[in-house]
Protein backbone atom coordinates (compact mmCIF):
# COMPACT_ATOMS: atom_id res chain seq x y z
CA UNK A 1 0.00 0.00 0.00
CA UNK A 2 0.85 3.07 -1.32
CA UNK A 3 1.78 6.26 1.54
CA UNK A 4 -1.04 7.89 0.08
CA UNK A 5 -3.50 5.12 0.74
CA UNK A 6 -2.18 4.49 3.90
CA UNK A 7 -3.09 8.00 5.16
CA UNK A 8 -6.33 7.80 3.43
CA UNK A 9 -7.09 4.54 5.41
CA UNK A 10 -5.85 6.01 8.66
CA UNK A 11 -8.36 9.40 7.84
CA UNK A 12 -11.14 7.49 7.17
CA UNK A 13 -11.38 4.22 9.19
CA UNK A 14 -11.88 5.91 12.48
CA UNK A 15 -14.08 8.09 11.33
CA UNK A 16 -15.80 5.32 9.83
CA UNK A 17 -16.13 3.45 12.73
CA UNK A 18 -17.43 6.36 15.31
CA UNK A 19 -20.45 6.46 12.35
CA UNK A 20 -21.18 3.40 12.13
CA UNK A 21 -24.39 1.69 10.87
CA UNK A 22 -27.07 3.91 12.68
CA UNK A 23 -25.49 7.52 12.51
CA UNK A 24 -28.22 9.93 10.33
CA UNK A 25 -27.68 11.10 6.91
CA UNK A 26 -27.40 14.38 8.19
CA UNK A 27 -24.54 14.17 10.94
CA UNK A 28 -22.87 11.90 9.37
CA UNK A 29 -23.03 13.40 5.82
CA UNK A 30 -21.01 16.63 6.52
CA UNK A 31 -18.37 14.84 8.53
CA UNK A 32 -17.83 12.81 5.15
CA UNK A 33 -18.04 16.34 2.47
CA UNK A 34 -15.75 17.31 5.24
CA UNK A 35 -12.81 14.57 3.91
CA UNK A 36 -13.39 14.85 0.42
CA UNK A 37 -14.89 11.72 0.24
CA UNK A 38 -17.86 12.02 -1.81
CA UNK A 39 -15.71 13.55 -4.37
CA UNK A 40 -13.03 10.74 -3.90
CA UNK A 41 -13.49 9.73 -7.99
CA UNK A 42 -13.82 13.13 -9.12
CA UNK A 43 -10.72 14.81 -10.55
CA UNK A 44 -8.78 17.40 -8.43
CA UNK A 45 -9.00 19.94 -11.70
CA UNK A 46 -12.54 19.69 -10.92
CA UNK A 47 -12.42 20.16 -7.35
CA UNK A 48 -12.25 16.67 -6.16
CA UNK A 49 -10.33 14.31 -4.17
CA UNK A 50 -8.38 12.94 -7.49
CA UNK A 51 -8.55 9.00 -6.48
CA UNK A 52 -8.56 6.21 -8.30
CA UNK A 53 -10.33 2.98 -8.44
CA UNK A 54 -7.59 1.81 -6.04
CA UNK A 55 -7.97 4.57 -3.67
CA UNK A 56 -11.72 3.46 -4.33
CA UNK A 57 -11.46 -0.11 -3.08
CA UNK A 58 -9.72 1.08 0.16
CA UNK A 59 -12.49 3.72 1.36
CA UNK A 60 -15.54 1.10 -0.26
CA UNK A 61 -13.82 -1.71 1.57
CA UNK A 62 -13.56 0.05 4.94
CA UNK A 63 -17.15 1.19 4.64
CA UNK A 64 -18.18 -2.26 4.22
CA UNK A 65 -16.12 -3.35 7.65
CA UNK A 66 -17.79 -0.79 9.57
CA UNK A 67 -21.34 -1.38 7.93
CA UNK A 68 -21.43 2.31 7.33
CA UNK A 69 -24.80 3.28 7.56
CA UNK A 70 -24.73 5.91 4.73
CA UNK A 71 -23.77 4.66 1.12
CA UNK A 72 -21.19 6.54 0.33
CA UNK A 73 -19.88 4.15 -2.60
CA UNK A 74 -23.30 5.10 -4.41
CA UNK A 75 -22.71 8.53 -2.97
CA UNK A 76 -19.03 8.48 -5.36
CA UNK A 77 -19.91 6.23 -7.72
CA UNK A 78 -22.37 8.28 -8.51
CA UNK A 79 -20.40 11.52 -9.04
CA UNK A 80 -18.35 9.64 -12.01
CA UNK A 81 -20.56 7.16 -13.37
CA UNK A 82 -21.84 7.48 -17.27
CA UNK A 83 -25.15 8.09 -18.47
CA UNK A 84 -25.55 4.84 -19.39
CA UNK A 85 -27.07 2.40 -17.05
CA UNK A 86 -24.98 -0.83 -17.79
CA UNK A 87 -21.85 0.99 -16.77
CA UNK A 88 -23.86 2.49 -13.46
CA UNK A 89 -24.77 -0.73 -12.67
CA UNK A 90 -20.85 -2.22 -13.40
CA UNK A 91 -19.68 0.33 -10.90
CA UNK A 92 -22.04 -0.05 -8.30
CA UNK A 93 -21.12 -3.77 -8.95
CA UNK A 94 -17.57 -3.35 -8.11
CA UNK A 95 -18.40 -0.95 -5.01
CA UNK A 96 -20.53 -3.66 -3.44
CA UNK A 97 -17.98 -6.47 -4.27
CA UNK A 98 -15.81 -4.16 -1.84
CA UNK A 99 -17.98 -3.54 0.54
CA UNK A 100 -18.39 -7.21 0.90
CA UNK A 101 -15.02 -7.89 1.15
CA UNK A 102 -14.73 -5.18 3.59
CA UNK A 103 -17.75 -7.06 5.86
CA UNK A 104 -16.91 -10.38 5.19
CA UNK A 105 -13.15 -9.72 7.47
CA UNK A 106 -15.70 -7.93 10.08
CA UNK A 107 -17.95 -10.55 10.59
CA UNK A 108 -14.55 -13.15 10.60
CA UNK A 109 -12.72 -10.97 13.08
CA UNK A 110 -16.41 -11.55 15.47
CA UNK A 111 -16.34 -15.23 15.03
CA UNK A 112 -12.72 -15.73 15.67
CA UNK A 113 -12.75 -13.41 18.71
CA UNK A 114 -16.29 -14.91 19.94
CA UNK A 115 -14.83 -18.75 19.68
CA UNK A 116 -11.54 -18.14 21.55
CA UNK A 117 -13.64 -15.82 24.32
CA UNK A 118 -16.59 -18.58 24.61
CA UNK A 119 -16.02 -22.06 26.38
CA UNK A 120 -17.72 -25.17 25.38
CA UNK A 121 -16.83 -28.28 27.90
CA UNK A 122 -14.67 -26.69 29.90
CA UNK A 123 -12.56 -25.45 26.44
CA UNK A 124 -12.84 -22.61 24.16
CA UNK A 125 -15.35 -23.32 20.91
CA UNK A 126 -12.11 -22.57 19.27
CA UNK A 127 -10.35 -25.64 20.43
CA UNK A 128 -13.13 -27.98 19.15
CA UNK A 129 -11.19 -29.11 15.03
CA UNK A 130 -14.89 -28.44 13.79
CA UNK A 131 -14.97 -25.07 14.56
CA UNK A 132 -11.46 -24.42 13.15
CA UNK A 133 -12.43 -26.25 10.09
CA UNK A 134 -15.39 -23.91 9.46
CA UNK A 135 -13.47 -20.87 10.59
CA UNK A 136 -10.78 -21.87 7.85
CA UNK A 137 -13.39 -21.84 5.35
CA UNK A 138 -14.83 -18.65 6.07
CA UNK A 139 -10.74 -16.76 6.17
CA UNK A 140 -10.52 -18.53 2.86
CA UNK A 141 -13.49 -17.12 1.04
CA UNK A 142 -13.23 -13.44 2.52
CA UNK A 143 -9.49 -13.42 1.58
CA UNK A 144 -10.98 -14.68 -2.39
CA UNK A 145 -13.73 -12.18 -1.96
CA UNK A 146 -11.27 -9.66 -1.41
CA UNK A 147 -8.09 -10.68 -4.10
CA UNK A 148 -10.93 -10.51 -6.30
CA UNK A 149 -12.04 -6.70 -5.53
CA UNK A 150 -8.24 -6.04 -5.58
CA UNK A 151 -8.62 -7.49 -9.19
CA UNK A 152 -11.48 -5.41 -10.20
CA UNK A 153 -10.53 -2.07 -9.17
CA UNK A 154 -6.43 -3.17 -10.31
CA UNK A 155 -8.82 -3.54 -14.39
CA UNK A 156 -10.71 -0.44 -13.57
CA UNK A 157 -7.15 1.47 -13.01
CA UNK A 158 -6.40 0.14 -16.90
CA UNK A 159 -9.66 0.99 -18.45
CA UNK A 160 -11.97 -2.04 -19.70
CA UNK A 161 -13.22 -4.09 -16.12
CA UNK A 162 -16.44 -5.81 -17.05
CA UNK A 163 -14.94 -9.50 -17.01
CA UNK A 164 -13.27 -8.51 -13.53
CA UNK A 165 -16.20 -6.61 -12.25
CA UNK A 166 -18.51 -9.61 -13.43
CA UNK A 167 -16.05 -12.23 -11.66
CA UNK A 168 -15.64 -10.14 -8.90
CA UNK A 169 -19.11 -9.45 -7.86
CA UNK A 170 -20.10 -13.22 -8.62
CA UNK A 171 -17.61 -14.57 -6.66
CA UNK A 172 -17.94 -12.15 -3.24
CA UNK A 173 -22.02 -13.58 -3.50
CA UNK A 174 -20.18 -17.25 -2.86
CA UNK A 175 -18.05 -15.95 -0.30
CA UNK A 176 -21.48 -14.34 1.44
CA UNK A 177 -23.27 -17.57 1.35
CA UNK A 178 -21.02 -19.25 2.97
CA UNK A 179 -19.32 -16.67 5.17
CA UNK A 180 -22.49 -15.62 6.80
CA UNK A 181 -23.58 -19.49 7.45
CA UNK A 182 -20.24 -19.76 9.33
CA UNK A 183 -20.85 -16.99 10.87
CA UNK A 184 -24.11 -17.42 12.21
CA UNK A 185 -23.44 -20.83 13.21
CA UNK A 186 -20.93 -20.67 15.53
CA UNK A 187 -22.56 -17.41 17.17
CA UNK A 188 -25.15 -19.30 18.13
CA UNK A 189 -28.29 -17.55 18.88
CA UNK A 190 -26.42 -14.26 19.96
CA UNK A 191 -25.68 -13.68 16.44
CA UNK A 192 -29.12 -12.72 15.60
CA UNK A 193 -29.36 -10.49 18.87
CA UNK A 194 -30.06 -6.52 18.18
CA UNK A 195 -27.21 -6.11 20.90
CA UNK A 196 -24.53 -7.66 18.85
CA UNK A 197 -23.05 -6.32 16.00
CA UNK A 198 -23.12 -9.47 13.66
CA UNK A 199 -26.37 -8.77 12.15
CA UNK A 200 -25.46 -5.48 10.96
CA UNK A 201 -22.88 -7.06 9.20
CA UNK A 202 -24.67 -9.80 8.40
CA UNK A 203 -28.21 -8.25 6.53
CA UNK A 204 -25.80 -5.68 4.86
CA UNK A 205 -23.82 -8.50 3.26
CA UNK A 206 -27.17 -10.05 1.90
CA UNK A 207 -28.44 -6.95 0.56
CA UNK A 208 -25.24 -6.11 -1.32
CA UNK A 209 -25.05 -9.55 -3.07
CA UNK A 210 -28.95 -9.04 -4.16
CA UNK A 211 -28.25 -5.51 -5.46
CA UNK A 212 -26.97 -4.50 -9.10
CA UNK A 213 -27.15 -7.95 -10.71
CA UNK A 214 -27.57 -11.55 -9.08
CA UNK A 215 -25.95 -14.41 -9.32
CA UNK A 216 -27.72 -15.61 -12.88
CA UNK A 217 -26.84 -11.86 -14.43
CA UNK A 218 -23.27 -12.11 -14.14
CA UNK A 219 -22.60 -15.99 -14.77
CA UNK A 220 -24.12 -15.19 -18.30
CA UNK A 221 -22.08 -11.93 -18.57
CA UNK A 222 -19.11 -13.89 -17.67
CA UNK A 223 -19.92 -16.97 -20.07
CA UNK A 224 -21.12 -15.02 -23.10
CA UNK A 225 -17.34 -13.49 -22.85
CA UNK A 226 -15.88 -16.94 -22.48
CA UNK A 227 -18.32 -18.53 -25.22
CA UNK A 228 -17.93 -15.52 -27.59
CA UNK A 229 -14.10 -15.91 -27.55
CA UNK A 230 -14.26 -19.66 -27.71
CA UNK A 231 -12.32 -21.96 -25.54
CA UNK A 232 -8.96 -21.66 -27.63
CA UNK A 233 -8.91 -18.05 -26.26
CA UNK A 234 -9.43 -18.94 -22.83
CA UNK A 235 -6.10 -19.13 -20.93
CA UNK A 236 -4.55 -16.32 -22.87
CA UNK A 237 -7.36 -14.29 -22.47
CA UNK A 238 -7.14 -14.96 -18.62
CA UNK A 239 -3.51 -14.46 -18.61
CA UNK A 240 -3.28 -11.60 -20.39
CA UNK A 241 -5.58 -9.28 -18.07
CA UNK A 242 -2.82 -9.25 -15.50
CA UNK A 243 0.60 -9.66 -17.59
CA UNK A 244 0.90 -6.93 -20.18
CA UNK A 245 3.35 -9.15 -22.12
CA UNK A 246 0.49 -11.39 -23.05
CA UNK A 247 -1.56 -8.60 -24.31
Amino acid sequence: MSDTRRMLAEMADPLFAELGPDAPSERALPQLEELGLPLLLVPEAKGGFGGDWLDALIVFRLAGYHALGVDLPAIAVGKVAGAGEEQHQSLMAFARAAQIAGALDAALGLAVGYVNEREQFGRPLGKFQAVQQSLATFACEAAAANCAAMGAAQALNRGAAQFEIAAAKLRAHRAVEIGTTVAHQVHGAIGFTQEYALHHLTRRLWQWRSEYGNDAHWSRRLGSAVTARGADRFWPDLTARTDPACR
